[in-house]
C-alpha cells in the first residue's frame, strides 16, 4: 500500500467542508516532519514588503495555505500539472475569501517561466517526480527576483523514496513513483549552480528521530488503512498515544544537525 492514494482518500473525506479541510491542513502540518522544517526556513526568510510567492507543484494546497497564513500581505500563485487539483484549490480558496491574493493555474514546470516575478518559490516533494530537473531549476532562477529565495524539500539518496522496486527506469515505493531515488548534497548543489544559483544551503532532514516519527505517525497508520478502512475509526485513539511521541521526535529532528538523513531541505538565492 502506498502513501499518496491513502492521502488522497483522506483528503476527499476532509474536503467535505471548509472547516474539515482546514483541519486536515493543520493535522498534516503537525504530523509531517517536512512541514516542521519548511516552517523553520520560512520563519528565517527575510521577506520583502508584500512578497509575491510561487507554490511550484501546489497539489492539494497545503503549503499555499501555510504561506498565505504566515505572510498575510503576500500575493501567491500555485501551479500544478493536475487540472482537477487546480480547480479544487481555486474553489476552496474562494470559499476562504482569499481569492483576491491567491490563485491557482495549471502549468508544466519544465516550461513555466515568469521573468523576475517572484520573491519566493516553494517546491515541496516535487523535484523527485521530474526528469528534467535542471530545466526546472533554470526556470525557477529566471522567475525569481534579485535576492529571491528558492526553498525545496525533497528526498535524499539515503532511502527517501522508501523504494521497494528498482525493476524499471523510474523508482516505485511506498511514497509513489519517483524518477530518481533522491538527491545527494553535491548533485543538487551542482544542478542548482548549473541553473545559475550561487548561494546554496543544503541540510538533511529525517535523521534517525525523524525516520522513527515518520513510521509511527504516517507509515504504520497508512499501512493499516490499506488493510482495512475500519482502522479510520480507531485513528483518533491511535494518535492519542502516538502523536506526543512523534511530536517529540519531530522536534529533536528539527533542532539536530544531521550527518545523514532521508530528506533534504535546500535554500538557494538569486
Amino acid at each position: 500500500m502506498q502513501y499518496d492514494p491513502i492521502k488522497r482518500s483522506l483528503g476527499s473525506v476532509f474536503n467535505k467542508t471548509v472547516f474539515l479541510r482546514k483541519l486536515f491542513y493543520r493535522l498534516l502540518n503537525l504530523l509531517l516532519l517536512r512541514s516542521w522544517h519548511i516552517h523553520k526556513e520560512l520563519r528565517r526568510w527575510i521577506k520583502p514588503e508584500s512578497p509575491i510567492i510561487l507554490d511550484a507543484g501546489s497539489g492539494f494546497g497545503q503549503y499555499t495555505y501555510t504561506v498565505a497564513r504566515m505572510f498575510p500581505d503576500s500575493l501567491i500563485k500555485g501551479v500544478d500539472v493536475k487540472e482537477e487539483q487546480i480547480l479544487d484549490c481555486n474553489q476552496f480558496f474562494l470559499k476562504l475569501k482569499l481569492n483576491d491574493r491567491v490563485i491557482f493555474e495549471k502549468a508544466d514546470l519544465t516550461k513555466y517561466i515568469e521573468e523576475e516575478q517572484f520573491d519566493l518559490i516553494l517546491s515541496v516533494d516535487v523535484m523527485e517526480h521530474i526528469e528534467e530537473d535542471v530545466k526546472v531549476f533554470e526556470n525557477f532562477y529566471k522567475s525569481l527576483r534579485t535576492n529571491g529565495m528558492l526553498l525545496i524539500s525533497t528526498p535524499s539518496d539515503q532511502g527517501g523514496s522508501d523504494t521497494h522496486d528498482h525493476g524499471t527506469d523510474s523508482v516505485t515505493g511506498f511514497i509513489e513513483e519517483h524518477v530518481r531515488d533522491g538527491y545527494n548534497f553535491d548533485e543538487i548543489k551542482n544542478k542548482l549552480r548549473q541553473a545559475g544559483f550561487n548561494e546554496i544551503y543544503v541540510r538533511y532532514q529525517y535523521g534517525k528521530p525523524g525516520n522513527i516519527s515518520w513510521k509511527l505517525s504516517m507509515k504504520i497508520p497508512i499501512i493499516l488503512l490499506g488493510i482495512s478502512k475500519l482502522f479510520f475509526i480507531l485513528l483518533p485513539f491511535y494518535y492519542l498515544v502516538a502523536f506526543p511521541v512523534s511530536a517529540l521526535l519531530n522536534w529533536i529532528d528539527l533542532v539536530t544537525e544531521h550527518k545523514k538523513g532521508t530528506g533534504l531541505i535546500v535554500s538557494a538565492y538569486k
